[in-house]
């Protein structure tokens, strides 16, 4: 079990995020949103997953899109810290990797497939970790994290935009 983290262990304005998920093992949470996900797009045809909530937002096919790329930059950043990489971790742009991911062009369930193979594999890293590599930090786009708190801003990170499909798109 992965202990919640301290709101000294990450930047701030993620304490939001963190202050919604639920006071589990963050690791079950983590498995749990794999079917919560394919659970929410099951009956979203691919037409209806190209439309985005508003002028100028992502389609659906990109929010999922994006949250994949993230959880690829998370687990990558999750891993340099676990090893003890001293460099800096560069940021990233979303609307960049939105514009250029191509997701409108692939079918949802190409997306699921690939969403669930790399949660699952994280989750495999994220099991691997030592309670020491746990307490481990790194920065990233200029802000110092714990290892603990990214596992949980990942998860985070996911339930914020599960909600936003809910509201915004799915209403």
């Amino acid at each position: 079990m992965i202990p919640r983290p301290d709101s000294a262990d990450f930047p701030s304005y993620y304490q939001p995020y963190i202050d919604q998920l639920p006071d589990e093992d963050v690791l079950n949470l983590l498995e749990r949103q794999i079917e919560d996900i394919k659970d929410l797009f099951s009956n979203i045809p691919d037409a209806r997953a190209k439309e985005a909530c508003a002028e100028g937002k992502w389609t659906m096919k990109e929010l999922l899109q994006h949250m994949l790329d993230s959880e690829r930059i998370f687990s990558y950043r999750a891993l340099c810290f676990s090893r003890g990489e001293q460099a800096s971790l560069p940021g990233y742009d979303e609307n960049m990797y939105a514009a250029n991911s191509n997701a409108n062009a692939r079918s949802v369930q190409s997306i699921l497939e690939e969403y669930e193979l790399v949660r699952k594999s994280n989750l495999l890293l994220f099991r691997s970790f030592t309670p020491e590599m746990l307490e481990s930090y790194g920065v990233a786009n200029g802000n110092k994290m714990s290892l603990c708190a990214l596992i949980y801003v990942l998860a985070a990170h996911e339930l914020h935009h599960i909600n936003i499909l809910k509201e915004r798109y799915l209403s």
